[in-house]
């Protein structure tokens, strides 16, 4: 991903723990501040990992017995019975589809898929035009509504939480934690951060963004963060080239193709890591201009880095700024 955590040493007093492992297709690590009345990281780590765990069991898109497999694996005109969190998420999405005119969608498993970019891929390729209007015929949140506690849709549509369900965890993950008394922590689930508190010596948690690069890692800026998640989405780590054109796995779902424009990369800060992860893509596909605007209408603090040649422009605006307490580095 394009976020790694900045470390120090730690102080006298309380002292600073970690632990980390794998989760959905990759890494989250876990730091915090022990008093001695809170939890050992041995037994923490067990707490947090029956949280991934659930999670996991309820989104993940790679294994065929999690709730939302299921309800893809279903015809049209079919219902299923979904846990809250399944159906909060879906209303999650409803919600930033909504506020980007139909750009972020939650059904674009389909174009994934065919483009060559999702869990049933075969290969990276641009579709023909007929394979891609089959496709689209199976996408679009106006083919899904809940009924109660059931998930229904009218078409067999698949939903793909990929773009929120790391920054659910993240929430899911601080809000035990503060329930057992941890009030300062850095959490990290597969890039996707929230950190709260400070280290034992007093010093800021800081957080490095990463220059969109493909070929290295090379921190942009290193921002402090208390009491915010911080979610990166970008074109670099995942796309092919075909005939002169580059293609992401960033998809707009009114074209259904992936965005073409030179905003290479995008972080947004905010209260929520759910919120965040969610933005953080939204905003990528909307691109520099629609994606600026959205930002500064709704108050979401970003950082925009675009393509300029062989150069990368950033720009960031008040709400960014206001919420790290200004450039560190």
């Amino acid at each position: 991903m394009v976020l790694v955590s900045v470390l120090s040493g730690c102080g006298n007093g309380d002292s600073l723990e970690r632990f980390d492992g794998p989760t959905m297709g990759s890494r989250y690590s876990i730091q915090y501040v022990r008093h001695s009345a809170t939890p050992g990281p041995n037994a923490l780590q067990v707490e947090v990992e029956n949280i991934l765990a659930e999670v996991d069991r309820q989104f993940s898109t790679y294994r065929s017995d999690s709730d939302i497999e299921r309800f893809n694996a279903l015809p049209a005109n079919s219902c299923q019975l979904m846990p809250g969190p399944v159906l909060e998420l879906v209303r999650v999405g409803e919600q930033l589809s909504v506020q980007s005119d139909g750009s972020f969608d939650l059904t674009v498993e389909p174009l994934l898929n065919l483009w060559g970019f999702g869990p049933q891929s075969r290969e990276e390729n641009v579709p023909t035009a007929e394979a891609l209007a089959q496709v689209r015929q199976r996408v679009g949140r106006g083919h899904l509504r809940i009924d109660g506690e059931r998930l229904c849709k009218d078409a067999a549509v698949e939903v793909d939480f990929n773009s929120i369900a790391a920054g659910y965890a993240v929430d899911r993950i601080a809000a035990r934690l503060q329930a057992l008394g941890i009030d300062s922590y850095l959490v990290d689930v597969t890039g996707e951060l929230k950190a709260a508190g400070h280290k034992p010596e007093g010093a800021a948690w800081r957080i490095a963004l990463e220059e969109p690069r493909d070929d290295r890692r090379v921190a942009e800026r290193v921002i402090e963060v208390n009491g915010y998640a911080v979610s990166t989405s970008g074109d670099y780590r995942r796309y092919f080239e075909q005939d002169g054109a580059r293609y992401s796995h960033t998809f707009d779902a009114r074209t259904g193709a992936p965005v073409l424009h030179n905003l290479a990369s995008v972080t947004v800060i905010h209260p929520s890591a759910l919120m965040a992860d969610g933005l953080s893509t939204l905003l990528l596909i909307l691109g520099p201009e629609r994606g600026w605007d959205y930002a500064e209408k709704y108050g979401v603090g970003v950082f925009f880095v675009l393509r300029d040649n062989d150069r990368f422009i950033v720009r960031t605006n008040e709400a960014f700024e206001r919420m790290t307490g200004g450039k560190t580095q």
